[in-house]
């Protein structure tokens, strides 16, 4: 869906909608979208600050992943706000070097003829995954000795070491 910029001179433009599994890809990035994901927000133009578009709104879905621990499917019920910022590609985006503030680190940039919303969708989706993916706080993992789920299967292995040449230093004391 475009959120044109033209349009966006005339009057702010509301969205509503919703993607069905397969409609935003999020193949590369390990999750896999598990019903629709729906946004609804607006898009506006604020041209007294030099053609900035502000996209705010609130996006919903159920993402699946594997679990870090045990590699067993985890779902994730995504449902936040963003606030976004986005101003026009310009030449001082295209130079090799350039020095930015702290306010234009938060912003993003669009060309003509607007900004597709679901990218946009995509990105902040992504962005509320964790950092450690788990199909559930309690989850116990993987036996490293016998590779069985220790959430499915009690694992009796015992862990020896695999060197125990450097056994005689631990009683050393200095």
């Amino acid at each position: 869906m475009l959120l044109s910029i033209k349009e966006m001179e005339v009057r702010d433009l509301a969205f509503d909608h919703a993607w069905q599994p397969g409609e935003i890809d999020f193949t590369d990035s390990g999750a896999t979208q598990k019903g629709p994901l729906a946004a609804k927000g607006v898009a506006k133009l604020l041209p007294d600050a030099g053609d900035e578009v502000e996209v705010k709104g609130r996006v919903t879905a159920e993402m699946e992943v594997e679990c870090d621990r045990c590699l067993q499917p985890a779902s994730i019920r995504v449902d936040a706000p963003f606030d976004l910022f986005y101003k026009p590609a310009g030449a001082e985006e295209e130079s090799e070097e350039t020095e930015i503030d702290e306010g234009e680190a938060e912003m993003g940039f669009y060309k003509m003829p607007g900004l597709e919303l679901e990218e946009i969708l995509r990105e902040q989706v992504l962005l509320q995954l964790p950092m450690q993916r788990l199909c559930r706080p309690d989850c116990k993992g993987i036996c490293p000795v016998c590779g069985g789920n220790r959430n499915e299967v009690e694992c009796h292995c015992e862990m020896h070491p695999a060197d125990d040449r450097w056994s005689g230093l631990r009683d050393i004391h200095v």
